[in-house]
């Protein structure tokens, strides 16, 4: 009885000992720039909590509701370079892969869900008034539609996590919206509606109409990037398909396209074609290659065969 007691205590010191060996040697400059991914996340969320206010950062003058959406993107300049780094110094480890979907839950799916409810509870609030009928019930459906995402990101961030491959060769699309890509569809729309706000003369039509349209839009726009995280829609990883390796020279055309729309439309503008652009192209592929499955299965299908009764089988039936 005493060397069992012995030995079980003997297993549990090797294995608190193997514990603090695990955790004391971490990577650090990866783990870093996934912190500052989290960070980033964090600052849009206290930003969105501030509302309509501006704040002026060299002398760059925009909304907190603005500013929050750029740290959006910059955390996804930060999960970009984490991963990057990691396997160029060959330090890729699970508890970086752990660290960085922690930080995504932050950056892309608490953070974008709070600005969306932010923004369209402060504008409905102004555009419909306190007088409106259906006040309760909108303001449910928006803080549904954010508590709606958040839950799909984590659903989705959890899956990847379970399903995720260490080897790079497999990671050449993505099953389901990433939630980068997904957190910047409403995070890119607030950013060229506040851009409109800040610029648009305030009787313009492009104001009018843009208010009206993004604002009313963005619950839907949550719902639906949600359900693009959570489904099975294949997307292509931009990085490792595009970018990496001998590359033929349309790619380097396609680059120098997109670099170009930037500095045409502007930024806010670039952002939100690339975004929902990228949403949609999974989607559509997905819903054109289903219509072409069920059109082959149609013409595929056997017609169905016709017995002609005889006189003696008519004879039988009605007997």
């Amino acid at each position: 009885m005493m060397s069992e007691r012995t030995d079980d205590a003997k297993k549990r010191k090797l294995l608190r000992r193997v514990r603090r060996q695990r955790l004391k040697y971490i990577t650090i400059l990866p783990s870093l720039i996934t912190l500052i991914n989290g960070i980033c996340g964090f600052a849009a969320i206290v930003f969105a909590s501030k509302g309509v206010e501006e704040m002026t950062v060299r002398q760059i003058e925009m909304p907190y509701f603005a500013w929050s959406g750029y740290m959006i993107f910059f955390a996804m300049i930060a999960d970009m370079l984490d991963g990057r780094v990691a396997r160029m110094s060959k330090t890729t480890s699970s508890f970086g892969g752990q660290l960085d979907s922690l930080c995504d839950m932050i950056s892309f799916g608490v953070a974008p869900a709070f600005l969306m409810f932010k923004v369209v509870d402060h504008k409905l609030g102004e555009m419909l008034g306190a007088e409106f009928v259906l006040e309760d019930f909108v303001y449910r459906f928006v803080w549904l539609a954010a508590a709606s995402y958040m839950a799909c990101a984590a659903i989705r961030l959890a899956r990847f996590n379970v399903e995720n491959e260490e080897d790079e060769t497999a990671h050449m699309s993505f099953v389901g919206l990433p939630t980068p890509a997904a957190a910047g569809v409403p995070a890119s729309l607030i950013v060229f509606y506040e851009y409109i706000l800040q610029n648009a003369p305030t009787d313009s039509l492009l104001l009018k109409v843009g208010e009206g349209v993004i604002i009313y839009s963005l619950p839907f726009v949550a719902i639906g990037v949600a359900i693009l995280m959570i489904g099975r829609i294949r997307y292509p990883h931009l990085v490792n398909l595009y970018l990496r390796g001998r590359k033929p020279i349309a790619h380097l055309l396609w680059s120098v396209v997109i670099f170009g729309m930037i500095v045409l439309f502007r930024l806010q503008t670039a952002l939100v074609i690339s975004f929902c652009g990228f949403a949609l192209t999974g989607f559509g592929k997905w819903s054109l290659y289903r219509v072409r499955a069920m059109h082959k299965s149609g013409r595929n299908a056997e017609p169905p065969v016709l017995t002609v009764a005889t006189s003696t089988d008519a004879g039988d039936q009605t007997q």
